[in-house]
């Protein structure tokens, strides 16, 4: 432990910090935006580029490209519609199938059904993260695979990827996904939403960000992520031919801009200049969200295991931005259930949340195909998610601390 998460320990152990129960405001994740981004702002209104073109949008690309050391990026609407493109622009056709984890937010696994395609749940590993193992053994023993083609025994589909969401910013076993995708022949589509940031420190990829090793990478700027554009996404491409598609069916698809001729069914999928103003602001500062992100993470985890609670940990051979905190909550040993303690710590005015609802249990996707399942479940039923905001004071994280230790049965 460094010197401040001991001192940190020290308070909330001996009670010596400043602390009551009166209700505060404490929300689950914020952004952390500053006034020095309205000279910007200033500058779309007075130029009038506020939508989708401008500088701030081309400046971006290239800070974030620069970042995580990417060949080409592309600014979007959204995450999502980062994802939808993605899927159009690695030729998903309508009919066949993708492979995606049910622990994860929904926006991962709707464009597959955009795309008329249809999505195979698979079940995660102790990282949150897809299961490698099972992925391989239901490709191995539920598929066959002749002349580059997969096709799933059990709905007589193609299935033509699998995407790949680095959950919570905790990177994905890549190596191990790489290697079954070129087994099988099948495309691989980094979510990495939640991962901006994160990368790997070991491995065949060491050095290399997540969103930077599949076909293509998706990245979000949702008010909620670690960098904000109020909204807004990011692709990540590999080839100038490949941005250059992406962009193409962003810009709804003109073959001739000036003459207005489509010959294909385009988006408005494109980045505002506004929106991309606030990502010029927000990037330069992301090194310190970082460290924050980290600091906060070290001092939650040394002070909850001093107390006999767990924070799952991120994975080895990873330097990962740390974007949530899961807090483990087993109902016979703390005392009641994560439902209920969220309940209570709203009392306290303290935002918690669970697990996104599993994805092959909610409505839409009842009748899609799910493979052994099983430890998402156990996960979904144990996870709480903790304040995390890049904002938030010693004495939040005290009071959080101090609060669910005071609920604490047992």
């Amino acid at each position: 432990m460094n010197n401040s998460i001991d001192e940190f320990v020290e308070k909330i152990g001996a009670g010596k910090s400043s602390y009551n129960m009166k209700k505060r405001n404490i929300p689950l994740s914020v952004p952390n935006l500053d006034l020095d981004i309205l000279p910007y702002i200033r500058e779309t209104i007075e130029t009038g580029w506020v939508s989708t073109g401008g500088r701030f949008i081309t400046e971006f690309e290239d800070k974030v490209k620069d970042f995580i050391d990417a060949d080409f990026t592309r600014g979007v609407q959204s995450g999502t519609a980062g994802l939808h493109l993605s899927l159009l622009a690695l030729g998903l056709q309508p009919g066949d199938e993708v492979i995606v984890p049910t622990l994860t937010f929904i926006a991962a696994v709707n464009p597959v059904y955009y795309s008329h395609a249809y999505p195979v749940f698979m079940d995660c590993a102790d990282d949150l993260n897809i299961d490698s193992l099972k992925l391989h053994t239901f490709l191995t023993e539920e598929c066959t695979f002749e002349n580059g083609i997969v096709v799933n025994k059990k709905s007589g589909r193609k299935i033509k990827g699998i995407v790949v969401v680095h959950v919570f910013g905790n990177p994905v076993d890549m190596e191990a996904i790489m290697k079954i995708a070129e087994e099988y022949n099948l495309f691989v589509l980094e979510d990495a939403s939640e991962a901006l940031g994160s990368k790997y420190t070991e491995g065949k990829y060491a050095g290399k960000h997540c969103g930077t090793i599949g076909d293509l990478g998706v990245l979000s700027f949702n008010a909620n992520k670690i960098i904000t554009t109020g909204g807004g996404g990011m692709i990540i491409a590999p080839t100038e031919e490949m941005a250059d598609r992406i962009s193409f069916l962003a810009t709804q698809a003109k073959t001739d801009p000036w003459r207005f001729i489509h010959d294909e069914v385009g988006y408005n999928y494109r980045m505002t200049n506004i929106a991309a103003a606030f990502g010029v602001s927000q990037i330069d500062k992301i090194e310190q969200f970082l460290t924050t992100k980290s600091n906060n993470y070290f001092r939650y985890k040394t002070v909850f295991h001093e107390h006999g609670m767990k924070i799952l940990d991120f994975n080895e051979g990873t330097n990962p931005n740390y974007w949530f905190y899961s807090l483990m909550i087993d109902e016979k040993e703390f005392g009641m259930n994560k439902e209920a303690l969220m309940l209570k710590l709203m009392d306290y005015g303290i935002q918690t949340r669970p697990i996104w609802g599993l994805i092959h249990q909610q409505k839409p996707y009842l009748e899609h195909q799910a493979y052994q399942i099983e430890k998402a479940l156990y996960y979904a039923d144990k996870v709480l998610n903790i304040p995390c905001s890049t904002n938030l004071t010693t004495d939040d994280l005290d009071f959080v601390v101090k609060t669910i230790l005071s609920l604490k049965k047992n």
